[in-house]
């Protein structure tokens, strides 16, 4: 599986490029709004740092203007991926952007349906939120397990994006049922290298070293 960092933060992500833990990135308009700097200008920054795919979210509601968003947004670098909503204008754009070449990531998907349409259309990836429907009392988890079994079934060569993750967990879960990438905030990344018994048997290694040279 791999993993994409879900931030527009350049050192977080300059952190974990570092580590040789993340394929790609993923943002949103929330998280670029923090950076306090021009999207495109930062965008093309994420992308000369990352070889992977960095996916960036139109803002426009009708077709036309994400299209045309879509086209600007894909001249910043060959690996940018176009971030678009799951609605009929949004269809109609990646079945557009598809033809013209043009990686599309169609994200807030929280049902089957809906990932099925954004697939036919042409959708490079489908981002389904887990954390969200978790919050819900529905089950993310449950719905990435179930995409990834249709699009097993149909040969589709859309990836699955487990997104809204919100604790190691979740990535065991999504690992284990097959989905294709996770995106994950920079607190659960430095939280999945953390387990208490490592640092446990850290401390004891240390000490018994200490003591192998006091005694020698």
């Amino acid at each position: 599986m791999q993993i994409f960092l879900d931030t527009a933060n350049l050192e977080e992500i300059r952190k974990a490029k570092e580590w040789g833990a993340i394929d790609g990135v993923t943002t949103n308009p929330s998280l670029v709004s923090k950076e306090n700097e021009d999207f495109h200008s930062l965008v093309g920054k994420i992308c000369e740092m990352v070889e992977g795919p960095v996916s960036a979210e139109v803002i426009s509601l009708e077709s036309e203007g994400m299209i045309k968003e879509a086209q600007e947004l894909s001249k910043i670098a060959p690996n940018v991926v176009v971030k678009l909503p799951i609605t009929l204008d949004g269809l109609k754009a990646v079945n557009t952007l598809e033809k013209q070449g043009i990686s599309t990531n169609v994200t807030l998907v929280f049902s089957v349906n809906q990932a099925l349409l954004a697939a036919n259309a042409g959708a490079s990836y489908v981002s389904p939120f887990l954390g969200r429907l978790d919050d819900i009392g529905e089950s993310g988890v449950a719905l990435v397990e179930d995409l990834v079994e249709v699009f097993d079934n149909y040969s589709f060569s859309t990836q699955i994006i487990s997104a809204s993750i919100r604790h190691p967990q979740h990535m065991v879960e999504v690992a284990r049922v097959g989905s294709h990438v996770a995106t994950i905030p920079f607190k659960v990344l430095q939280q999945m290298v953390s387990h208490p018994l490592t640092d446990i048997g850290i401390k004891r290694f240390l000490e018994d070293w200490e003591k192998s040279k006091s005694s020698s």
